[in-house]
């Protein structure tokens, strides 16, 4: 488990330490704050369309290569995301990132679970989800941001190689070898179709707002193959007899429960460590190595989740996923009550209560939703819940980006519009304070302070659908029926 841990955790500290330095890489960089988020999104995307591959994968090398090539060409990509120079190659390794880090964690998690008795799962998943959640997201974004404000972004690459490689080496040593059968046919058309469903609908949400949506020639060529694809991967998924992923398991009611609320829980998940690093460091004025510690925290509080977890988990796990979703809701509710002078405590506190709640869901989430799953069926159905997982993450992300962009656009033209001569405020200089409009840089300060205002609005507005997706959560939980007595 050390072993399988340890080169796990790389996929999930590099997501963390990326959110933590977003801001000096978008200087860095000089792009935009959409642009920059295709560094976080492709990479989650490159993750969902490569996870539901990993059966495949594992039947066709084995466990123990997929573990070892996909630990060190993820830390190779790692070194290449350090040196990278344009906004374009980053965003290439960042890809690679994501595609060769797929398999790792539904592949280790199905490790885990299939080394241990049945009886054990919730134990086995606390222990496997706490020390994920130690060993990379306290001390990645930490570290990351201490180094990114000491030196530079890329020193928060660098960090995680030698890790790589220590993960490679323990991998090497302990796996045992696999014994092959005959190599298993790749389902081109269900890949195929999946994959282009996937990334239309991600290119969508990601330039939708650039490109004026339906406006653009662009965005409606790519909804329309989203659709077409998506709809041959269904018919034929349905009516090939070896599809690329079986959507019969959809029949398990506990399962299926299990994939819409994974779903939901990937939204909810990454989201605010995308909006959050942008927001305090190009409004609020904070650096790095604070922003590092405000993601840190969210790694405290999931641990403390995951201990908790272990004996909720005794439990009606729908009180659990009740719980650390309205621990979320309570969360999102308290960030739509910031503003720009929000102090660093506030938001320690904060991060540590997403992580808590993240903590205290995961466990009788994946416990509730393979808990009636035939074991034969375990590599195959891990890697459709983890892909769900990261679809939701990617969509999410950009759902929330376009609205505070939207947002910013619209509010800014708003509050603009009280800045005229023919607003007598504007004359008074009690009223105005240290402000003036009679002068150049006296009209550049005042756009730049509107501007953050319209942007706190726009990131006000993300918080509160966060908050609303977090409750309508709650109310799916109590679809899930009543756990059964788990045979060993």
């Amino acid at each position: 488990m050390v072993a399988v841990v340890l080169g796990t955790t790389l996929y999930s500290t590099t997501l963390l330490v990326a959110s933590a330095i977003l801001p000096q890489m978008q200087g860095s960089m000089a792009a935009t704050a959409d642009e920059i988020a295709w560094t976080t999104t492709f990479n989650i995307l490159a993750t969902a369309i490569v996870t539901p591959m990993t059966g495949w994968l594992v039947d066709s090398v084995g466990r123990r290569q997929i573990m070892l090539y996909g630990v060190g060409g993820f830390t190779i990509a790692t070194y290449l995301c350090g040196q990278a120079e344009a906004l374009e190659t980053l965003i290439l390794w960042r890809v690679l990132q994501g595609a060769l880090g797929a398999p790792l964690t539904p592949l280790a998690n199905a490790l885990v679970l299939d080394c241990f008795p049945r009886r054990q799962a919730g134990l086995v998943s606390s222990l496997f989800g706490m020390s994920a959640v130690v060993l990379g997201p306290v001390i990645g974004p930490t570290l990351g941001g201490f180094l990114a404000e000491a030196y530079s972004w890329r020193y928060a690459f660098f960090m995680i190689v030698p890790a790589g490689i220590i993960g490679w080496l323990a991998l090497y040593f302990v796996m045992p070898k696999d014994t092959l059968g005959a190599t298993p046919r790749l389902d081109w058309t269900g890949f195929t179709s999946l994959a282009m469903a996937i990334g239309c609908v991600q290119l969508v949400l990601s330039r939708g707002q650039r490109l004026d949506w339906f406006e653009s020639i662009e965005i409606i060529a790519e909804c329309i193959i989203a659709v077409t694809a998506f709809y041959l991967f269904i018919a034929h998924s349905l009516t090939a007899s070896r599809p690329f992923l079986n959507l019969r398991l959809l029949l398990d009611r506990n399962y299926a429960l299990g994939l819409v609320l994974v779903f939901t829980y990937g939204m909810l998940n990454f989201t605010p460590l995308v909006l959050l690093p942008g927001l305090l460091q190009a409004n609020a004025g904070y650096p790095d190595n604070i922003i590092g510690i405000i993601v840190g925290c969210r790694g405290i509080g999931g641990t403390i989740g995951f201990f908790c977890a272990m004996f909720i988990g005794r439990l009606d796990p729908r009180l659990g996923m009740t719980l650390g979703f309205g621990f979320l809701t309570l969360s999102g509710a308290w960030l739509t009550q910031i503003n720009l002078n929000v102090t660093p405590q506030e938001l320690y506190l904060n991060s540590a209560v997403q992580g808590l709640a993240t903590g205290v869901i995961w466990v009788p989430l994946s416990v509730m939703a393979f808990s009636t799953l035939e074991q034969r069926f375990m590599s195959e159905g891990m890697a459709i819940f983890h892909l769900l997982r990261n679809l939701g993450s990617s969509l999410f992300i950009s759902i929330a980006v376009a609205q505070i962009i939207q947002s910013t656009n619209a509010n800014y033209s708003r509050l603009s519009e009280v800045v005229t001569p023919y607003n007598r405020v504007l004359s008074m200089p009690w009223a105005m304070g240290g402000w003036t409009v009679d002068t150049l840089p006296g009209l550049t300060q005042i756009s730049h302070e509107i501007n953050r205002q319209a942007s706190m609005i726009g990131y006000l507005n993300a918080f509160s659908l966060f908050t609303a997706t977090s409750a309508g959560a709650i109310l799916l939980v109590w679809l899930v029926p009543r756990r059964r007595r788990i045979a060993a």
